[in-house]
């Protein structure tokens, strides 16, 4: 987030809206999201294990940068689905 004409606010706040912001709603938790090295401690397997579930698809998963990150409920999808 920057500050300044244009900028992006991660609050649907009074003031962001008298301001005439633009509004990204904030996520639910960011406990819900998760590194792969969280994700490899919840399912008990090395880190390189989910590097290679996330490259054959089997993980969904986003990028933050150069970085991998999970949901949750993801996660859950995949051990459903195992």
């Amino acid at each position: 987030m920057t500050s300044g004409s244009g900028s992006i606010r991660s609050t649907d706040s009074p003031e962001t809206k008298r301001r005439g912001l633009p509004v990204v709603p904030r996520l639910r938790a960011l406990d819900e999201v998760l590194t792969v090295r969280e994700v490899a401690e919840l399912l008990k397997v090395s880190t390189a294990t989910v590097y290679a579930m996330v490259e054959r698809g089997e993980l969904e998963h986003f990028r933050v940068m150069n970085s991998i990150r999970v949901r949750r409920e993801a996660v859950q999808a995949l051990l459903e689905r195992r």
